[in-house]
């Protein structure tokens, strides 16, 4: 992936200033109230879609996989069955563990659309990431598109907003690439902080305070964006930031990267800042050996999370589409490591109170052997800029996606979502 040093000077610095004395009076752009957000949360390491959403009567899949690879369609840890009149006869089902998601399904916000993908053939997970994240398929395209899809959606969209997009993670999302505005907040538990607190940030702000070339603009909006952040945090009588109180009766997962991840999304859109974009990274999905219990454990922290940010932000849900991708599937077969290894079609999640959920869509390519991508793997049948290209026209108010997705030809929507 290539990183700009205008983006690893905005992942630096937004990650580290905190609340600082004197960064408070700032004046700040209007919030861009209203527009919608989107939250791309990116499933690192290539999830097994198979082993999250199956046909799981399906002959060739309970021949290719032990039944702790597989989605149950019996048993203690039988999976949820889905209505859907996908394939008449198939029994589409989603992971035992996944019961959360199994609810938003059946409340109609959620929508799985299945065979999902790159229309290339690469199995790397760094290649398949960054094409996906600039929103293109051609690898020899790469040096050309140096931005990211959710950055070009933002300068297309004009967001005026004081924070318009950010990174949920250590590092500027591949997806924000190019957008000057975009931060990286991994975790506002604490505050955002500068390591040397109140003489680093003025140092930086002496450093970036006058030059006009591309580093010195992009450190001064990054020091802007992260006071206003600073002024919006609630704080106590003491001074400090205060633990964050989800709405509605959410329940987080109690841990981890994903759910701190989440909870300072939904701190920011609360914020009322303008934001537009968040990118969210929920990682280790690489599962070549080992994956029953990992992969078990894996899925519920990510439907728990996910269903407890969708609770949380209940009053935002008609202005937010959360779409879940990954950058590949893993293949149909199971190795004698009691993993799987790189594959190719996956399945994509939209989530959303304007979502058509409750159903599948998209073409099931099967899972025998003559149906199967090189007879291993899952068929593409579906381009994931489809998805996105509907998101972008239907909801976003975009009215042409060639910048956004350039070489796509967006093809009869699905009605993901209701106009």
């Amino acid at each position: 992936m290539r990183v700009s040093r205008r983006h690893l000077l905005q992942s630096a610095v937004a990650g580290a200033v905190g609340a600082l004395p004197g960064v408070r009076n700032l004046a700040f752009a209007e919030t861009g109230q209203g527009r919608d957000l989107v939250v791309v949360i990116f499933l690192r390491g290539g999830c097994d879609a198979l082993n999250m959403m199956a046909p799981a009567n399906d002959r060739s899949y309970i021949d290719a996989r032990p039944p702790e690879l597989r989605v149950l369609d019996a048993g203690d840890r039988q999976g949820h069955r889905l209505d859907s009149n996908l394939v008449p006869g198939l029994d589409f089902r989603l992971h035992s563990e996944a019961a959360p998601l199994y609810e938003l399904y059946r409340a109609g916000h959620l929508a799985i659309v299945v065979a999902t993908g790159l229309s290339n053939a690469t199995r790397s997970h760094f290649v398949a990431q960054d094409l996906i994240e600039r929103g293109i398929v051609d690898e020899q395209k790469r040096p050309e598109r140096d931005t990211g899809w959710l950055a070009r959606y933002l300068a297309e969209a004009k967001a005026p907003a004081s924070v318009p997009a950010v990174s949920a993670n250590p590092g500027v999302s591949a997806g924000l690439l190019g957008d000057a505005a975009a931060l990286a907040v991994p975790d506002m538990q604490g505050g955002l902080g500068i390591p040397g607190g109140e003489p680093v940030r003025q140092a930086l702000a002496r450093l970036y305070g006058s030059g006009e070339d591309v580093v010195a603009r992009a450190g001064r909006q990054a020091l802007q964006n992260i006071a206003a952040v600073d002024v919006a945090l609630p704080r106590g009588p003491d001074g400090k930031v205060a633990a964050y109180q989800p709405d509605n009766g959410a329940a987080y997962d109690g841990g981890g990267e994903f759910m701190r991840s989440l909870q300072s999304v939904a701190r920011l859109a609360k914020a009322e800042l303008g934001l537009a974009v968040a990118a969210v990274d929920c990682n280790g999905w690489d599962h070549h050996e080992g994956e029953p219990g990992r992969f078990n454990n894996l899925a519920g922290v990510f439907a728990r999370n996910l269903a407890a940010f969708y609770n949380d932000m209940a009053k935002r849900n008609e202005r937010m589409t959360i779409v879940v991708m990954s950058e590949f599937g893993r293949r149909l077969r199971a190795n004698r490591s009691q993993g799987t290894d790189h594959g190719h079609g996956g399945h994509m999640l939209v989530l959303g109170g304007h979502v058509m959920g409750g159903r599948l869509y998209g073409t099931w390519p099967g899972l025998s052997t003559p149906e199967l991508d090189r007879g291993v793997d899952l068929a593409v049948t579906t381009d994931y800029r489809a998805v996105l290209a509907e998101l972008v026209l239907r909801r976003l108010g975009v009215k042409d996606t060639a910048t956004i997705l350039p070489g796509f030809t967006p093809l009869a929507p699905f009605g993901l979502f209701r106009t």
